[in-house]
């Protein structure tokens, strides 16, 4: 019996430290909950510049909020003058595309990736987060897929507010 109470009691002190965040119901423990404050527009612009990135802020008239536009490269993926690989060969450069992509993105240098379905001369996008054309030129021609000629590369600066989501 004694076992029994012992057994209950360490349940319940786990369920005591291990209790529901109330802003996002994830489980967190108490002793290891520390909230980071959240970094100011200022703070965040200062950081982007000293990497070489461009950005600007503007007020947002509709919620007073300083909203900070950073620079990023958008790479169309357009179909390359070299299309006349074997089936074996165009599946074993996607692989390999698809996993520069994957090493772009875990790598910090690409925000988002994807194809296009129409089968129109555009083939597909990535979004670069770097702060020169020169540098996402040279990322985007490392890839399997541009080298071999399957791919040809058009970069096109592009600016979009730091923080907000694709929905």
């Amino acid at each position: 019996m004694e076992k029994i109470r012992f057994l209950c009691a360490v349940l319940l002190m786990g369920q005591f430290l291990s209790c529901k965040d109330s802003v996002n119901g994830t489980r967190v423990h108490l002793e290891q909950q520390v909230v980071e404050p959240e970094p100011s527009v200022a703070q965040v612009k200062k950081r982007l510049e000293s990497l070489g990135f461009k950005t600007f802020e503007y007020r947002d008239e509709k919620t007073k909020d300083t909203i900070l536009m950073q620079q990023y490269f958008m790479a169309f993926l357009k179909s390359g003058p070299n299309r006349s690989q074997s089936k074996a060969e165009a599946d074993s450069l996607q692989a390999l595309h698809l996993a520069h992509l994957g090493r772009m993105y875990e790598e910090g240098y690409a925000d988002i990736s994807g194809p296009f379905t129409d089968n129109g001369d555009i083939r597909g996008i990535t979004i670069y987060n770097v702060p020169t054309q020169e540098m996402a030129d040279s990322l985007a021609n490392m890839d399997p897929m541009v080298k071999s000629g399957r791919l040809a590369i058009e970069i096109h600066p592009w600016w979009a507010a730091k923080g907000f989501k694709l929905r």
